[in-house]
């Protein structure tokens, strides 16, 4: 048994005959080819899967497909252009907000849901918001600093802001 599913991938439409069972994790990854999103634990505490669905953070290893019919998914390979880095991307660089590269994608797509969840550009209130992302090399100052700058940047330019 299948459903019939359409979604707006990265800003490109994705119709398709979809399993009632089919993760959005395996949709991205072995359906699409988008191998950014990284799967980390399968339980959904790691966060190395998070997506963007309709704007929000979502651990995508703990979302079917179907649940997700009609929505907008954004991923990392999604943000930057073929000219220049995204702003978030951007500061994670610049701040050193990555090591070995893992739970990097999760944790830029957690921090620009931030944006529209006026999290505060503060080290308090963005540790507490990336909460749900675990990075096992970075000791996170840097991730969190990246953020900070990343969410003062989007929110003085709403335009280099991701749409849904």
């Amino acid at each position: 048994m299948s459903f019939p599913i359409t979604l707006q991938v990265n800003a490109s439409t994705v119709q398709r005959d979809m399993a009632p069972s089919r993760l959005l994790i395996d949709f991205l990854r072995d359906d699409l080819g988008l191998t950014g999103t990284h799967q980390g634990c399968d339980t959904s505490q790691c966060g190395a899967c998070t997506v963007l669905v309709d704007g929000k953070a979502v651990k995508s290893c703990n979302v079917l497909v179907v649940q997700v019919n009609g929505s907008h998914i954004r991923t990392v390979e999604g943000l930057a252009t073929s000219q220049a880095l995204h702003p978030m991307q951007e500061a994670f660089g610049k701040h050193h907000g990555l090591q070995c590269g893992y739970c990097t994608p999760g944790m830029v797509m957690r921090a620009l849901a931030m944006v529209n969840e006026d999290v505060p550009a503060e080290e308090g209130p963005v540790r507490h918001a990336l909460g749900g992302n675990i990075c096992r090399c970075t000791g996170y100052q840097g991730i969190v600093s990246a953020v900070c700058e990343g969410l003062q940047t989007l929110r003085a330019n709403p335009s280099q802001s991701v749409p849904a």
